[in-house]
């Protein structure tokens, strides 16, 4: 599938917590692939492992899966995506009522933290990182005119029709019923991953 979770770095940041080898765990997780995991870290594996548990219980919660229903008729397969980078957009628009960090201050913090380790991130991760420092991902999803040229991109990216293009149209005529998912959603997340994290072993 196309990669869908490429996007939606914000979420999985911030839900890293403080420890920053797990932050960078499951930053780069989607481009860890077989025994290449063995080569970090414990705490690098616990942020990978983390990831994956994040996509499974958010692509598995009620709230997202109405989400990605009410939105199919336009987006068919690619609906999860879309979902998860309107969701990305109300963290962003919404930061201050989960962080006391600054969005701008923390956004800066992960880039530094990314171009520090450098040299230990999968290849993937460093041709997406130069991009993602450029535009601002992190900082910008709040921003429309970032959401279109991002929507724009992936749609481009498709080999057959996937209407990402018109997905900030959707949001705006859709707009409270998205946020209203997001705000009940994305604290079941961060108890979650919270707990996820507190846990002896993890995998």
């Amino acid at each position: 599938m196309f990669a869908k979770k490429i996007v939606n770095f914000l979420a999985h940041a911030f839900l890293s917590g403080t420890n920053e080898e797990i932050l960078l765990g499951n930053f780069v997780a989607d481009s860890i692939k077989g025994k290449m995991l063995e080569t970090y870290s414990l705490d690098f594996q616990k942020g990978v492992f983390l990831h994956r548990a994040i996509d499974h219980f958010t692509d598995t919660h009620p709230l997202v899966t109405s989400c990605n229903s009410h939105i199919r008729q336009h987006f068919k397969k690619f609906s999860g995506v879309v979902t998860d980078i309107y969701f990305d957009h109300f963290l962003a628009k919404n930061w201050r009522n989960f962080n006391t960090i600054p969005l701008n201050e923390y956004a800066n913090y992960v880039y530094d933290l990314l171009q520090r380790n450098f040299d230990i991130l999968p290849p993937r991760s460093k041709r997406i990182l130069p991009w993602m420092m450029q535009q601002n991902w992190l900082e910008g999803y709040a921003d429309f005119t970032l959401l279109q040229r991002v929507f724009n991109g992936m749609s481009n990216r498709t080999s057959f029709e996937s209407g990402m293009e018109n997905a900030v149209r959707v949001l705006r005529s859709e707009y409270d019923f998205f946020e209203d998912k997001f705000q009940n959603f994305f604290p079941d997340l961060m108890q979650f991953s919270f707990e996820y994290l507190n846990q002896d072993d993890v995998k």
